[in-house]
């Protein structure tokens, strides 16, 4: 569920990215014969792509550049590089044909498996190679050849031990965590991931994601200037942060988290604080920076800000905890992705921050002391204040409403925490199966323009060139 790669969407930038790298990995046995390169986008892919960065990421991945180790300083002057020359070089070593206008196309029609789709057609001189892909949410993507094969009992082959540690579903967990005498649910995980490797190499990976994490809030806290795009949105994070910590001296990210829980901060500073920490993520996301998907780009803040929010004003504290929120994180998002969607395009809003600040909520809830199942309740009143949420970026950003959305959903997390706490489990009128059931309902109620497409709600009302105030 947390990939690090690039900004600004997981489904619109890293999933494409991700698609092209398959292509040129897995589909292409010789890159070098390549004569002419066809990309078409549909759906959302389309109506977004441009505002999302697909078509930059499209080049990137046919580039070979890997998401997580480019330099993202660097991705201007390449993109420019290929328009210019038209030229591509492909798994960067072998030269090709590409005219950025020509053959790399935005189609008007949606396919109907998914609405985030590409089809990549190669002209190798004697053959042509093509295939489909679908970007499904969080990076993830699925290859239209091998959907329509018979499917594959992937667990035959497996050691019968993990299969008896299948979820599904939020009782699941329960089952497990009770058969584990009342374990939370990051020991569950990290007696699940025991058959793939040792707890320390878990714990050791999960804590690599919270070095990303925190490397971006810090530079969105320190960043200033307008993001791009055309929307005229000013970053706020760093003056904010600013204010809140003055002149305070600090020489490095782990300095500069000491220094803020060292200070005195009044009630509402803490809230400026967790906005400030969600802006800044999704300040970064939106200018191609560095992020981690949690479990989308476009509400990556929201996790980062609720930890952030734990490791500096909980008196719960303690640095282990840090790998296990994210665990547990984790395995609640999981919990969306297979019984409902944590794609904006096939489920609005609600699939991105709603489900972000579910698993947000979770953590947190463990990590002050909360039961396996009142976790699972926290998980459940966040998502339930989220249902129904739109997705209608305006200009097809992901600026207005999205960095601005990171923030509340990282507030209703916390909010949702401690109502947990305070909840006995077994009073609970509605359980997370049932809420996750009714987000996807939901999401096969809602209207196609309240999906990502930039065509409906406040993405009508917000003319281009309007400042974010």
């Amino acid at each position: 569920m947390f990939k690090i790669g690039v900004g600004p969407s997981s489904s619109h930038t890293l999933g494409p990215w991700n698609a092209m790298l398959h292509f040129i990995n897995e589909k292409i046995a010789h890159p070098d014969k390549i004569q002419k390169i066809r990309v078409e986008l549909f759906g959302s892919l389309s109506k977004t792509g441009i505002g999302h960065g697909t078509d930059i990421a499209i080049l990137l991945g046919l580039s070979g550049e890997i998401p997580r180790f480019i330099d993202t300083d660097l991705i201007g002057a390449k993109i420019q590089d290929i328009k210019a020359s038209k030229r591509i070089k492909i798994k960067g070593s072998f030269p090709c044909s590409f005219e950025y206008d020509q053959d790399l196309i935005f189609k008007s029609e949606s396919l109907p498996y998914h609405p985030n789709a590409l089809r990549i057609t190669v002209d190798l001189g004697l053959e042509k190679i093509s295939e489909i892909y679908y970007s499904v949410g969080g990076g993830f993507i699925e290859v239209d050849s091998e959907i329509h094969t018979p499917s594959i009992n992937l667990s035959a082959n497996l050691p019968e031990v993990i299969t008896e540690y299948s979820v599904k579903k939020a009782k699941d967990i329960i089952g497990y965590c009770e058969l584990m005498n009342h374990a939370k649910i990051s020991d569950f995980v990290i007696q699940r991931e025991l058959q793939w490797q040792t707890e320390q190499e878990t714990l050791s990976k999960a804590f690599e994601i919270w070095d990303v994490m925190k490397e971006c809030i810090f530079k969105g806290c320190h960043t200033e200037g307008i993001l791009p795009g055309g929307l005229d949105v000013h970053r706020r994070a760093k003056k904010i942060a600013d204010r809140l910590l003055f002149d305070t001296a600090y020489e490095s990210v782990d300095d500069w988290i000491l220094a803020i829980r060292k200070k005195q901060h009044p009630h509402p500073d803490i809230f400026k604080w967790v906005s400030c920490f969600a802006l800044a993520v999704n300040e970064q996301n939106a200018s191609f920076g560095r992020v981690v998907t949690a479990p989308t780009n476009g509400a990556a803040g929201v996790i980062p800000a609720v930890l952030m929010y734990y490791v500096c004003f909980s008196e719960h504290f303690k640095e282990e905890h840090i790998a296990r929120f994210l665990l547990t994180a984790g395995q609640v998002g999981i919990l969306f992705k297979i019984n409902a969607t944590i794609s904006a395009a096939m489920g609005g809003c609600q699939a991105e921050i709603g489900v972000s600040s579910a698993m947000a909520a979770a953590a947190l809830t463990e990590c002050i002391g909360g039961s396996f199942r009142q976790a699972l309740v926290a998980a459940e009143i966040a998502m339930e204040h989220h249902l129904g949420m739109t997705c209608d970026p305006v200009g097809g950003l992901v600026q207005i409403p999205c960095i601005e959305r990171n923030s509340m959903g990282a507030i209703k997390a916390i909010n949702a925490a401690y109502l947990a706490i305070e909840t006995q489990p077994e009073n609970s009128k509605v359980d997370l199966d049932e809420v996750i059931l009714a987000m996807w309902e939901t999401a096969l109620d809602m209207n196609h323009k309240y999906k990502e497409t930039a065509e409906g709600g406040l993405a009508l009302q917000i003319p281009m060139g309007l400042s974010e105030c």
